[in-house]
């Protein structure tokens, strides 16, 4: 009967044990619960007091912790859209499918080492093409966004050839276009045997010197032929002028 005794003391003292853990446990879980105490027995709310910090009810905790899950979710999303080169990651095994960067028609990507040294051939290019354009244009002004930056300017200097402007050079245009029309003109007139040239194949006219009513023309024999018959003319005249008149 001791023996009997003692187990079942012992056992009211577990299960004393157990109760308090119980009611530990609760009391953590949900501190929104109030604490049920003795009649007799009092103390101050640590939930309640004073200098408590501000507690949300469900409802605000729940929208909170949903808007938090929606922010973590658009920061996964920009960093995938931002970050494409790295690999996905997937924590369940039955999850998978074909990588959209890898599949046989996606184009080819370059390394890091090609895209930086595409980067350089880009950057030298283009200040081959800026240094080409001032040369080609030393009449467009330099511009700096260093406002510390001055020099002498190299157009503008004592010692620099007069600089035309623009409504001279326009002038000076004008006036050299006229001059090779003019040209142009004068030489067609006096060689009138030279053929015309024509880059349009769309325009055609009439011969002027192959007209049905153009009169017979020589040809270079002919011509040739009457030429040293006038000059043996001029040659005889002037003989005859001199016998006739010896005292000229």
């Amino acid at each position: 009967d001791e023996e009997f005794d003692e187990l079942f003391a012992e056992r009211l003292r577990i299960l004393a044990d157990c109760r308090a853990l119980k009611n530990l446990a609760e009391a953590f879980l949900h501190p929104e619960q109030p604490v049920k105490a003795i009649p007799t027995t009092f103390g101050r709310n640590y939930f309640d007091r004073p200098s408590a910090p501000a507690v949300m009810d469900d409802e605000d905790a729940d929208e909170e912790a949903e808007i938090l899950e929606d922010v973590e979710n658009l920061k996964k999303a920009a960093r995938a859209y931002l970050h494409p080169e790295v690999g996905v990651r997937v924590e369940d095994t039955t999850l998978f499918g074909r990588n959209y960067f890898e599949r046989p028609s996606a184009p080819e990507v370059e390394t890091f080492e090609e895209a930086e040294e595409r980067a350089k051939i880009l950057a030298e290019a283009a200040a081959l093409k800026q240094l080409a354009s001032d040369y080609m244009h030393p009449e467009v002004g330099v511009k700096t966004t260093d406002p510390t930056l001055f020099g002498r300017n190299y157009f503008n200097r004592y010692s620099a050839p007069e600089t035309e402007e623009d409504e001279f050079a326009d002038e000076r245009a004008e006036i050299l276009a006229e001059a090779v029309a003019l040209k142009k003109s004068s030489v067609a007139y006096m060689h009138p045997e030279v053929g015309v040239c024509l880059e349009d194949a769309n325009l055609f006219g009439r011969n002027y010197f192959e007209r049905a009513s153009a009169p017979d023309a020589e040809n270079m024999e002919e011509a040739k032929e009457r030429a040293k018959i006038l000059a043996e003319a001029a040659a005889l005249k002037q003989l005859a002028s001199d016998y006739m008149h010896p005292e000229v």
